[in-house]
C-alpha cells in the first residue's frame, strides 16, 4: 500500500479530472430517485449495461413504488431474468416498493439511515442515492473506486469503510460532490485491475503507483 499522496497532489487530481470532465455522470440509466435506487440494487454482481438493458422496458411500466407493486414480483422477474441473482433482487424491490409507499409516503428519502433500512439496500447503494440524486458528498466505494483510491494514495485503507472515511477526510471540499463519479469512471476505463492503462492516464505523473506501465 503507498503512502498517502498530499493535499496538494490530491487537489491537482481532481482539478485534472474536472478539467477532463466537469459533470461526471453515473451510467445506470434513471429517470427519477426511484428507479435510480432500484437500478443501483439490481447492479449488484451486474455490469451497468446489462442493468439497463433489462430496465429500459421495466421502467417505462413501472417508475414508482405504486406501479412495482402493481407490477408484482412475477412480472418484475420478466423484466430482470437476465440479471444475477434476480429472484433475490426481485424479492428485494417488492419489499423496499412496499415499505416506501407505506412508511415514506412512496418518496425515496434523503437519509443513509432510512435507504439503509430498505430490504437489499446496504450502504453503497444508499451512497450512490444520496450522491447521484440528492447530490450530497457521499462516497460509495465500489471495487474500482477501492483500488483507485489504494493504487494512486489519494485514500488508503484496508477495506472499503476506511477507504470511504479517508476520501470523505482527504479529497479537497471544492472536488466531493463529484469524487465518486470521477474515481469510478477512471477505475473502470483507466486504472483497470489487471493492465492499467497508465500511458493515457492524466494523472500519471502524481499518481504513487510503483508499478506504472511507463
Amino acid at each position: 500500500m503507498p503512502e498517502p499522496l498530499d493535499y496538494a497532489t490530491i487537489d491537482e487530481i481532481f482539478r485534472r479530472f474536472h478539467a477532463d470532465e466537469p459533470e461526471p455522470r453515473g451510467e445506470l440509466a434513471h429517470t427519477n430517485a426511484f428507479t435510480l435506487l432500484v437500478a443501483v440494487a439490481l447492479s449488484a454482481q451486474a455490469t451497468d449495461k446489462g442493468v439497463n438493458r433489462a430496465t429500459a422496458a421495466l421502467f417505462e411500466v413501472a417508475d414508482t413504488p405504486e406501479k412495482m407493486l402493481a407490477l408484482g414480483e412475477a412480472g418484475l422477474i420478466e423484466h430482470i431474468k437476465t440479471i444475477g441473482l434476480f429472484n433475490n433482487k426481485a424479492r428485494h424491490v417488492m419489499k423496499l416498493s412496499r415499505i416506501l409507499v407505506e412508511d415514506f409516503g412512496g418518496a425515496v428519502p434523503a437519509s443513509r439511515a432510512a435507504l439503509q433500512s430498505l430490504p437489499g439496500v446496504g450502504r453503497k447503494t444508499a451512497n450512490v442515492v444520496l450522491n447521484t440524486w440528492w447530490k450530497l458528498p457521499a462516497m460509495a466505494v465500489d471495487t474500482h473506486i477501492f483500488r483507485v483510491a489504494n493504487r494512486t494514495g489519494i485514500a488508503p485503507g484496508k477495506d472499503v469503510l476506511a477507504v470511504e472515511r479517508a476520501l470523505e477526510d482527504r479529497v479537497p471540499a471544492p472536488w466531493q460532490l463529484h469524487a465518486h463519479h470521477w474515481l469510478i469512471l477512471h477505475g473502470r476505463y483507466v486504472c483497470v485491475a489487471r493492465k492499467p492503462h497508465c500511458r493515457t492516464c492524466l494523472i500519471r505523473d502524481l499518481c504513487a503507483f510503483e508499478e506504472k506501465n511507463l
